[in-house]
């Protein structure tokens, strides 16, 4: 065969999507037929880059995407009211109010965070990083608390129909992208000591259930599981109803504790570890 001739096939087998090697094929990757390899590589490319970096121990902070800092939701609230007050019979800024009221409530945690991250890494001298689903609101507050003190800042993002974008308090190339919810709870857990719920909706409530459940059923050792926020989770945990009506046992009741400060939540954690 001459130099012309194998030249030439060589550029045809450049076209052909078969020729590709299957590793650097990405429309093969992503067949349906090749799911449980996806999810190895998910599970396995962030387990590499922690290992490297030594990271063994994390605290990891769950809590609302929604939640801002009390100027921006007071700047939010103030723009509903105005737009309702030009169409008060709207129903959508009628919600758009209730909405922002409710996040203005809230918004204390978003420092109560920042303060918890601040902690964590300080107290800890650096022996735990802090972990969050690396996305905006609480889990931004956990993050960014972390990063001004110049401990780990670990955040564990997920691909949305809304996109939502990495925080900027995360170290570098401790920012991981997941498509699967189910690789992102387990790198989420797998390494904590301990886990601190700030108020979130139904993502936080999936992660939280999913942490009890492991810990009720001896999948992951107890550690402290801490909820911020005691009127909150009252409001919309009612645990006596589910030890009333036989559906958990009594212990479960003791598997987490109410804390309304981060200096509450740390000293928990303190205490647990023999941290002075």
């Amino acid at each position: 065969m001459t130099t012309k001739v194998q030249k030439t096939l060589k550029q045809q087998l450049g076209n052909f999507q078969s020729y590709l090697r299957a590793y650097e094929d990405v429309n093969l990757l992503r067949q349906p037929a090749l799911r449980s390899v996806r999810l190895q590589l998910e599970a396995l490319k962030p387990d590499l880059y922690l290992i490297a970096n030594d990271i063994a121990e994390t605290i990891v902070c769950f809590g609302s995407a929604r939640v801002r800092p009390e100027k921006e939701a007071k700047a939010r609230l103030a723009q509903a009211k105005k737009a309702l007050a030009k169409n008060p019979k709207n129903k959508k800024l009628q919600q758009e109010v209730t909405t922002a009221t409710g996040l203005l409530s809230l918004s204390k945690y978003y420092e109560i965070g920042r303060k918890l991250g601040q902690l964590i890494v300080t107290k800890s001298k650096n022996r735990f990083s802090v972990m969050t689903g690396g996305g905006p609101g609480l889990m931004e507050a956990a993050n960014r608390g972390a990063f001004e003190k110049g401990g780990i800042s670990i955040g564990m993002n997920i691909t949305l129909p809304h996109e939502q974008e990495p925080n900027p308090y995360i170290t570098k190339n401790m920012a991981f992208l997941f498509h699967y919810f189910s690789v992102r709870k387990m790198h989420l857990v797998m390494r904590s000591k301990a886990v601190v719920v700030l108020p979130g909706g139904f993502g936080t409530f999936d992660e939280m259930f999913e942490l009890l459940t492991l810990v009720q059923t001896g999948k992951k050792e107890r550690i402290p599981i801490i909820l911020v926020g005691r009127k909150f989770w009252n409001e919309i945990f009612n645990l006596k109803a589910l030890n009333d009506y036989g559906v958990i046992s009594p212990n479960d009741t003791k598997v987490f504790q109410l804390v309304d400060t981060a200096e509450e939540a740390w000293d928990i954690i303190a205490k647990f570890y023999k941290i002075k």
